[in-house]
């Protein structure tokens, strides 16, 4: 079965800003994919790229065997989105907006919009504009799953919502992939979104750094962290492969895939440093990690005018 999605060598430029870099990856069918990274990693270009928004500088995008560039408005007819701030028209009701949408739809689309909607506990006469955020993204996702899409892509859906609505989001999301559709999610809620993705992409500065399944990448990482006796002595070498790297004066934080513990208390004797602590991090956790990782590497890279410079006498 070919992927839903599938990236090769994928680049967008805007301006001076690289937002997306050589970027390459594949979505499988079934799956619920959680998109992770800070602001301007280039999540939401991705996502435009996809729908025919707009289009790479370089390389080759296929969405359910169609390319975004010929074939953008096929694609979004058979594509559900949902975004941040999904528009909506204001002096419909949630029943009118319903038969509204159905129109662009073969038959079944408003049986299924009414189910959705009764599920969602929407109140079908009122009108959009009284509606509070969180309701109004239960109608956009009504709307965006009536069709039963094959792909369904969501760009940061539960930004501001409740606990309770972004868990009806989340149940939503294992509903579609038990169903053998996929699900392509956006989302800064690391912690909830870790209940229901299968697969994970970590973008930062418009690369890829992580692409696996989600249940690999916690097993296979572990966290050390290691408290120096001052800032100049030397930690030891992982025993393992190392991900990230964190220190901040004598303090040092790892993300190591297949870590040998045993080697590592060992090196920490011999060098007669504290034993380090050993442990599995949450998927924020590891996020986070990468996070400030990058943010120390990008700083090193182009440090602030305001930053403190060493000169050579």
């Amino acid at each position: 079965m070919n992927p839903v999605i599938c990236l090769t060598g994928v680049s967008k430029r805007f301006g001076s800003v690289k937002a997306l870099d050589d970027v390459s990856l594949q979505i499988q069918p079934g799956t619920v994919c959680a998109v992770l990274g800070a602001n301007g990693a280039g999540k939401s270009t991705a996502i435009r790229l996809l729908l025919g928004f707009e289009q790479p500088d370089k390389g080759d995008i296929d969405v359910l065997d169609m390319n975004p560039k010929t074939h953008a408005l096929e694609i979004r007819s058979r594509v559900g989105y949902v975004s941040d701030a999904p528009p909506l028209y204001e002096w419909m009701t949630v029943e009118e907006i319903g038969w509204f949408a159905a129109g662009f739809y073969p038959t079944g689309y408003q049986p299924e919009y009414d189910r959705l909607t009764k599920r969602f506990d929407l109140d079908r006469k009122q009108k959009i504009k009284g509606l509070s955020k969180g309701t109004r993204s239960k109608v956009a996702l009504s709307l965006a799953m009536a069709h039963r899409p094959q792909l369904l892509i969501m760009d940061e859906p539960t930004s501001g919502l409740d606990p309770l609505v972004r868990r009806e989001f989340l149940e939503s999301m294992i509903d579609v992939a038990a169903e053998g559709r996929s699900v392509l999610l956006s989302s800064h809620q690391v912690g909830e979104v870790e209940r229901v993705a299968d697969d994970v992409i970590v973008l930062m500065n418009g690369k890829v750094v992580a692409h696996e399944r989600l249940d690999e990448l916690k097993q296979s990482v572990t966290e050390v962290a290691l408290s120096l006796p001052s800032a100049s002595v030397t930690p030891p070498a992982m025993p393992g492969t190392v991900v990230a790297h964190v220190a901040w004066g004598h303090e040092h934080i790892w993300l190591v895939r297949h870590l040998d513990a045993g080697r590592l208390a060992d090196l920490c004797r011999a060098q007669e440093l504290p034993q380090a602590i050993v442990r599995k991090p949450s998927l924020e956790e590891i996020l986070l990690t990468l996070l400030r990782q990058n943010r120390n590497q990008q700083t090193a890279l182009h440090p602030s005018p305001t930053d403190p410079v060493s000169v050579e006498k």
